[in-house]
Order: C-alpha cells, then sequence, then structure tokens
C-alpha cells in the first residue's frame, strides 16, 4: 500500500501509518487504503487482534488539509466515505488497540479513542485541534470524549483545542496507560498477544455490548448477555475453556 504498512504476526496485525514526513496525517488515499484494510479483517478468522499506530514517532496528525491531499468530491459525500472508514474500525469484532507515540491530534486522535485500548508513550501529546483550524469535531469526537472524560472536560477539550500531554491524558482517562517510549513496543505486544490468545466470538460480543452500553436499559443489556452466553456455550471455545480449568492447563482457543 501507498500510506500503509499492514503486518500479520501470531494472529496480531499491525496497521501502521506511513507518511512520517507529515506527522502520518491521513490524505485520501490513506482513507481508501483504511476502508480496504477493515474490509480484510470484519470477516477474518486468523485476525485476532488489531494494533493501530503510526511510522516515525507519531501517531497521526490529523487530516491532511493541504492542496491536493483531501477527497475531490464534495464534502459531504467524502465525510460520508470517512464516517463509514472511522465506524467500521471501531466495530472491528476483533478487540483494537491504539499504540500512540508523539503526536495524536484531530480525527487522529479520535481514531485513537474509538479503538477498544489506548496505550501511549510519555512523550505522546493528544489533541482536539479542529478548533484551531475553524472546524468542528469529526472522527466520532463529539460521541466519543463525553463517554470518556465527561460532558464538561469534553467541552474544554474540543473548544480549547489545548494540546495535552501524555500524563494529563491518563488522568483524564483518555488513555488506559502510560510507559515509557522504549517500552511501548513491548507493552502493547504483550496485550495484543494475550488479546490474540483470547476467546474471539466471546470477546466480540462483550465488545459489541461495552459499546452499546449506553443507548441501552439495564434489561436490554440483560437480554443481550443472555444471548451472548447462549452463543458461547454452543462453541468449542467454551468446551475447551471449561476441559482447560478441569485440566489445569492454558486453553488454546480456534473461535470456533
Amino acid at each position: 500500500m501507498e500510506t500503509l504498512q499492514v503486518d500479520r504476526v501470531d494472529g496480531v496485525v499491525t496497521v501502521t501509518f506511513d507518511r512520517p514526513h507529515k506527522k502520518n496525517a491521513i490524505n485520501a488515499v490513506m482513507w481508501t487504503e483504511l476502508a480496504a484494510v477493515a474490509a480484510s479483517l470484519i470477516g477474518s478468522t486468523d485476525d485476532r487482534c488489531v494494533v493501530l499506530t503510526g511510522a516515525g514517532g507519531d501517531f497521526c496528525s490529523g487530516a491532511d488539509l493541504s492542496a491536493g491531499a483531501r477527497e475531490p468530491e464534495h464534502q459531504l459525500a467524502a465525510m460520508r466515505r470517512i464516517n463509514a472508514v472511522v465506524q467500521a474500525f471501531h466495530e472491528l469484532p476483533q478487540p483494537t488497540i491504539a499504540k500512540v507515540d508523539g503526536v495524536a491530534a484531530g480525527v487522529g486522535m479520535n481514531l485513537a479513542l474509538g479503538c477498544d485500548l489506548v496505550v501511549a508513550s510519555d512523550r505522546a501529546r493528544f489533541s482536539e485541534i479542529f478548533a484551531r483550524r475553524g472546524l468542528s469535531l469529526d472522527g466520532g469526537g463529539s460521541w466519543l470524549l463525553p463517554r470518556l472524560v465527561g460532558l464538561h472536560r469534553a467541552k474544554e477539550l474540543a473548544l480549547f483545542a489545548d494540546i495535552v500531554p501524555a500524563e494529563e491524558a491518563l488522568r483524564l482517562g483518555v488513555v488506559n496507560r502510560v510507559v515509557p517510549a522504549d517500552e511501548l513496543d513491548k507493552v502493547v505486544g504483550e496485550w495484543a498477544a494475550r488479546l490474540a490468545a483470547g476467546p474471539p466470538i466471546a470477546l466480540a460480543m462483550t465488545k459489541r455490548m461495552l459499546n452499546r452500553s449506553f443507548e441501552q436499559t439495564f434489561e436490554q443489556a440483560l437480554d443481550d448477555e443472555a444471548r451472548s452466553q447462549t452463543i458461547n456455550f454452543g462453541t468449542r471455545d467454551t468446551v475447551e475453556a471449561i476441559a482447560a480449568f478441569v485440566q489445569k492447563r492454558p486453553p488454546t482457543f480456534e473461535g470456533r
């Protein structure tokens, strides 16, 4: 691909934004390539965990607003295409981890927040930069931020568009973990390996239920849990997990 690196190792798919000369700003080509990657992941049984990261010491500085980098069609049509990509990554059945080093700004920040877990280096910086560019939030930020940090904090981040260092992002609840930069690969690698070794069907249903939790009543959540457990008890993975528990050994999950 022209703007991405996609590496698959032991069930872990690492998708790397690869425009380091632009701090991995996303242009029209990258949106198209991200759509193709998401489509390849949705029905895959071999891909068990997805890591989203950036090349050259930065995660993603947002959309590339320079001449020739934007979508050629009407802005609303372009935003619909972009939104489809953002939603596809957020709703992937596989657990997703954002591995953030350097800058994560604008839609880059929101792509990270749309992942299930966010691990940042101690030199990472986050910004809902939109207001500085005369723009309002996109990339799902208006939905994600209030759920992560509360409404007033979300407004502060969005309206002032300040740059937030990693430790402040951790305090606000924007990231799960902050680690020294030289330990970032190791920590994310360990998390990804653990998720890739987990039960894919059960994890996918848990992820979906948690993503929907703010829109449902308690009764609806219980119904979803009942359906999910019924499906789980019909899988080989749950049989394997119970057998492994009885036999005092680690389970081997196949996603069946």
